[in-house]
Order: structure tokens, then C-alpha cells, then sequence
């Protein structure tokens, strides 16, 4: 019979954990959370376990994305390890997952309510789309139903937009972190005027990357304008709270992102309609005035005619009752030569001339009036 092979016990440990490393290098498990604990705010220890087991975990409390409670059922992606100085058995957790919409319903609300003190989700943070869009960012799973909703209806509506995307997982464990670095990627590269975050409709499970502490953060953290886009419109993420802004679906993200051409073209017609309207006025203005002007002028002209007119016939009575035609029809009569003793006159009258001879020229008294 061979000889057991003989070992201390660091030499056994390490051995042991070199296997486990080789046969278990990734694995998740799924279980119920006890005896949780947090050591200096930088070391957390708790137990998972099911109906006949349990097993300890631990994590570094800058790992904890979403709020972890006792009795809450979570799945973790960890690698299996054995403790030098207390020979433990332990999975150290890389990432983790809740399971059950009352469990992810329960760490939502905890974060949110933490989130809102630190004014995270403050309106007044909020900045909108920018004007004149040319260049979107989309993070995104291109094989999802979401993405192809969204750039189907964006082309639809107005094309020549640069759509620059990072492909990335949009639900379960490391999704959030895919995210992350897309925004990062965008933000650092700093060639697109506004970051759309777009995922279709599914389970809390599928959404609750979204309720990312780490992610969260990123988002209202971005120099670049964030807009999000996911689920349907009955869901509201943490991801939406902290977005500058929310779309309900990722087809409303594409509606929201891009004008509408035909409207946009109805529009124009309805300027150039105005603009035509304008010019047409602005033409006609000038021979309106030019039109009021001349028939001023007219008017004018008449008035002097008339008031010519009017001195012409003054002038005219004044002359005919100077003549002595006139005078005549009147019943006077017209003397003729040098008014002395026996000198020779004539008289005329309307309708004869009479010859006489002054026998007696006799003085006129005047009568004065008072």
C-alpha cells in the first residue's frame, strides 16, 4: 500500500487551496443570507445556507452594491478558500445577485432612501438633452430587442445621427460593472453630446442591475448628460432616479433622442408659408403707400382747381358788373363831353343815344348820414 503523502499544516492548506483553485477557479452558489456582519467598515462576513447546509462567505465591504439584510436570498459568483489562521472554509464573493421581487423591492428602497439624503437624485442636478444632437453614446446589449426598437425608430425618424455603441450586458451578475466601463469609456473618450443606457422589459431579477450602488453613482457622477431608457413604463430603476433624463421605454429614449421628419417637414412648410406671406406684404406695402400717395396728390390738384375756380368766377362778376353794358340794364345812361354851359353832350342809354345841349349846370347837395 503506498504512503499517504505527509504534510504541515500551512503546506496541506495551501495545497488545498491550490486545488480547489484548479477544480472551482468561478462558481456561484445560491443561498439564504444569516448572520450578517460588517468588521470596520471594511470586512464583511455572513453565512449562506439552505435547509441542510451552510457555508461562510466573505467580501470587502467596497464590494456591497446593493443593501444586504439577514434572511434576504441572494446568488454569488465566488471562489472557494480556505483561511490560513482559522483553517475556515470560505467563499470569498466577487459579485452577487438578489433573488425574489420582495428581496430586490426591500435593498431598492434601503439604497434609495441613502441615496436621497446624500441629494443624489436632486432635481436641480438634473441637466437636459442637448440641442442640435449629432453624436449619441448607447450602452446597450446589441442582441436585445430594446437596442433594435431603438435605432429602427431613430433612423425612422431622422437619419444621419452618429450612433456610437458599447455593447455590454443588460442583467445579471457582472452586468453592472459592464456598464460601468462603458461610461467611463464614453466619458473619457468625450465624442458624444449625451449617453443613452437602453434595456427592454423583464423581471425584477432581470432589471435589478440597474439598482447598482456603484452604478448609480457612476451615472450621476458623468460629465456627459446620461439619459436612461429601460424596462417598461411601470419600472423606475435607481439608475433612472439619478439619469439627467428619463425615457419610459428604449423606443421613447429613440423618440426623445430625434425629431420627427415628417413633422419637422410640416413645419418648414408651415415657415416658408409665413416667410412668403411676409415678403409678399413687405412687396405690397410700398404700392399700397404709393397708391395712397397718388391719389393725395389727386385729391390736391382737384382742391386748387376748385379753389381757382371759385376766384375765377369772383373775379369774373366783379368785371361784369364794371361793364358798362351792365350799367345800362340797369336803367342808367352813360354822358358823353365836358360838362359846361351850352356845350354839346350825348346821352346813352341801353338802347339809343341822345344828343343835348347844357342850358344849366346846378350844384348837388349831399346828404350826410349819421
Amino acid at each position: 500500500m503506498a504512503e499517504s503523502p505527509k504534510y504541515s499544516v500551512s503546506d496541506f492548506i495551501a495545497v488545498a487551496n491550490h486545488a480547489l483553485d484548479y477544480t472551482f477557479p468561478d462558481c456561484v452558489v445560491y443561498g439564504e443570507v444569516a448572520n450578517f456582519n460588517v468588521n470596520q467598515n471594511r470586512w464583511i462576513f455572513f453565512d449562506l445556507k439552505d435547509q441542510e447546509s451552510v457555508i461562510s462567505c466573505f467580501m470587502v465591504a467596497s464590494s456591497l452594491r446593493t443593501p444586504i439584510e439577514n434572511g434576504m436570498k441572494i446568488a454569488i459568483q465566488a471562489t472557494p478558500k480556505i483561511f490560513n489562521r482559522s483553517g475556515r472554509f470560505t467563499l470569498t464573493i466577487k459579485q452577487y445577485a438578489l433573488i425574489g421581487e420582495g428581496n430586490i423591492k426591500k435593498a431598492y428602497e434601503l439604497l434609495k432612501a441613502k441615496l436621497t439624503k446624500e441629494g443624489l437624485f436632486d432635481p436641480a442636478r438634473k441637466r437636459s438633452i442637448p440641442a442640435n444632437l449629432e453624436r449619441i453614446g448607447v450602452i446597450s446589449s446589441t442582441q436585445a430587442a430594446g437596442y433594435a426598437d431603438f435605432i429602427k425608430i431613430i433612423n425612422a425618424r431622422w437619419g444621419g445621427l452618429e450612433i456610437r455603441v458599447a455593447n455590454t450586458k443588460v442583467q445579471g451578475l457582472g452586468a453592472a460593472d459592464q456598464v460601468i466601463r462603458a461610461l467611463e469609456f464614453f466619458n473619457q473618450e468625450n465624442k458624444v453630446q449625451i449617453i443613452a443606457i437602453i434595456r427592454g422589459g423583464g423581471s425584477k431579477e432581470d432589471l435589478a442591475c440597474f439598482d447598482d450602488e456603484k452604478l448609480v453613482r457612476a451615472i450621476a457622477a458623468s460629465k456627459i448628460p446620461v439619459i436612461t431608457g429601460i424596462g417598461h413604463e411601470i419600472d423606475t430603476s435607481l439608475a433612472d432616479l439619478a439619469a439627467d433624463v428619463v425615457a419610459s421605454t428604449p423606443s421613447n429614449t429613440a423618440e426623445m433622442l430625434s425629431k420627427d421628419k415628417k413633422l419637422e417637414i410640416a413645419n418648414l412648410y408651415r415657415l416658408l408659408s409665413r416667410v412668403k406671406l411676409q415678403i409678399e406684404r413687405s412687396l405690397d406695402t410700398p404700392k399700397l403707400e404709393a397708391k395712397r400717395n397718388l391719389l393725395r396728390a389727386k385729391q390736391q390738384i382737384v382742391n386748387q382747381i376748385l379753389r381757382e375756380l371759385n376766384q375765377l368766377k369772383s373775379t369774373q362778376k366783379v368785371i361784369e358788373n364794371l361793364n358798362p353794358e351792365t350799367i345800362l340794364k340797369k336803367g342808367y345812361a352813360i354822358l358823353k363831353g365836358e360838362l359846361k354851359l351850352d356845350s354839346e353832350i350825348s346821352l346813352e342809354t341801353l338802347d339809343s343815344e341822345i344828343s343835348a345841349r347844357i342850358i344849366q349846370i346846378k350844384s348837388k347837395e349831399r346828404k350826410i348820414h349819421d
